[in-house]
């Protein structure tokens, strides 16, 4: 076995998850599996993986044999491709997170269509509102909302998508509308519960004024569906995402309140390792999902309080 066969049986065992899963994957037993790897390891002197009856993780050791692993094999694919004239076909497992409700909603139909056209391609959608890390989980993508801080990732931006408060017709007319985001404190607020440490906490800005605001509620959730269906009907405030609301806004269901303040924006970027050389699966995912939401992106427009919607 060459030291290249070995680093794309490793990079397929950790996207697989288990030696069950790379061995039916493979066509062989885990047995099988688990021989090769203790092969490797063997040649290496070194242990790749740390293994448990539950799962297994990388060790130091495994994380730069897998990382600079790809690095090689993408390095090698991209010599073949300048040799064939670029006529690499995108093909073999991809492997995508995203968030459960824009996941659902948008990336799932986005990924019907492309499978018809990249059928060589297998994509495998992991739905979850829990943070991953893409080089330890082995995702080729993410979707995710607001700009990542890790610098081992290129994010671009799939989409322009700000945050509005609202409320229905009926809350609005039985407790009135906020003049200001303090008078968020005297209002029954929904609050979607997505981390402890900014829980109830609205941040808002206008011109150079700043106000952050730890509201309340008698209903919370850690389901953004759950806490829109009750905004809806008629029990209180919600800060919601653009993606989420605006066909509500649209038809009236729901209001716009504090028009003259802004939240920060949760703007849609797609995320994958940082590499000099992509491979063809993930560069046609990553063009894919651009030109599928580039009437998305306000290029030239205004933002802020731009009332026009993109969704």
């Amino acid at each position: 076995m060459d030291g290249l066969s070995d680093l794309s049986f490793f990079a397929l065992l950790i996207k697989q998850g288990s030696l069950a899963g790379a061995a039916q994957e493979l066509g062989v037993t885990p047995p099988a599996v688990s021989k090769r790897l203790a092969a490797i390891e063997a040649r290496l002197r070194v242990r790749l993986l740390n293994r448990t009856t539950r799962r297994m993780s990388l060790t130091p050791e495994g994380e730069t044999y897998l990382a600079e692993g790809e690095r090689l094999v993408a390095e090698l694919e991209a010599l073949e491709r300048k040799i064939s004239g670029g006529s690499v076909v995108p093909q073999g497992l991809l492997r995508i997170s995203a968030t459960l409700g824009f996941g659902r909603k948008y990336v799932t139909p986005l990924l019907s269509r492309f499978a018809k056209q990249y059928p060589e391609v297998e994509v495998q959608l992991h739905l979850t509102d829990r943070p991953v890390n893409l080089v330890e989980q082995a995702f080729d993508l993410a979707i995710r909302f607001g700009e990542q801080p890790d610098a081992r990732l290129t994010a671009r931006k799939l989409a322009d998508n700000r945050r509005f408060l609202c409320a229905s017709p009926a809350y609005i007319a039985a407790r009135g509308v906020p003049a200001s985001p303090r008078d968020l404190h005297n209002h029954s607020c929904i609050v979607l519960r997505e981390s402890d440490e900014i829980f109830g906490s609205w941040h808002f800005r206008s011109g150079t004024r700043q106000e952050t605001v730890k509201v309340r509620g008698p209903l919370s959730s850690n389901d953004g569906e759950t806490v829109l269906a009750w905004a809806l009907d008629g029990h209180g405030i919600v800060l919601r995402s653009e993606w989420d609301v605006a066909p509500y806004l649209r038809s009236g269901r729901l209001r716009v309140l504090l028009t003259e303040w802004t939240t920060p924006p949760a703007d849609i970027y797609v995320l994958f390792p940082t590499k000099s050389h992509l491979q063809a699966k993930t560069r046609a995912m990553v063009d894919f999902m651009l030109d599928a939401f580039a009437d998305k992106r306000r290029t030239d427009r205004s933002s802020g309080n731009d009332t026009e919607l993109l969704w």
